[in-house]
């Protein structure tokens, strides 16, 4: 039996156990899903390796592994963060403009293609990171470079 008492909210549970000393300790990202997927493939781009341990991981513990993985875990979350703070310092009204259009596009990168166009610009110029899209063949343009969007109301 646990000695803690559990702390209900509304109908979440949260537990108060603090984590083992061994897991290192990272602040959360605390970002919406918007700025989060504006800056996605920039993040896997830069945090690939870190990205792989964790999985890695997660795939040896057969999908368990909660505790097994949490350092792997907060190695992606540091790399992360640290890529939006860079992007953050080095083009934030591009940045701001993407996300925000997807914020309001119901995420649909499609409609937001304009403002991504300036965003992977910037993003490439001072931060060398680059979008690529996995599986997409190497004979064809990417989606999000090709100069007319199909569907788009924002051409």
């Amino acid at each position: 039996m646990a000695t803690r008492k559990p702390v209900f909210n509304q109908q979440v549970l949260l537990d108060t156990t603090p984590l083992p000393d061994s897991v290192p300790k990272v602040p959360e990202i605390g970002a919406s899903s918007a700025p989060l997927m504006s800056a996605a493939y920039f993040i896997g781009a830069r945090c690939k390796a870190y990205n792989d341990d964790y999985m890695m991981c997660k795939t040896e513990a057969h999908g368990k592994g909660e505790l097994e993985c949490m350092t792997e875990g907060r190695k992606v979350t540091r790399c992360a963060a640290s890529v939006l703070a860079d992007i953050n310092k080095n083009c934030l009204e591009e940045f701001r403009r993407h996300w925000d259009c997807l914020e309001h596009n119901n995420q649909q990168l499609w409609h937001c293609r304009k403002p991504e166009r300036a965003l992977n610009a910037c993003v490439f110029d001072k931060l060398k990171l680059q979008k690529i899209i996995p599986g997409t063949p190497e004979n064809e343009t990417p989606v999000h470079m090709r100069e007319r969007q199909i569907y788009s109301h924002n051409r």
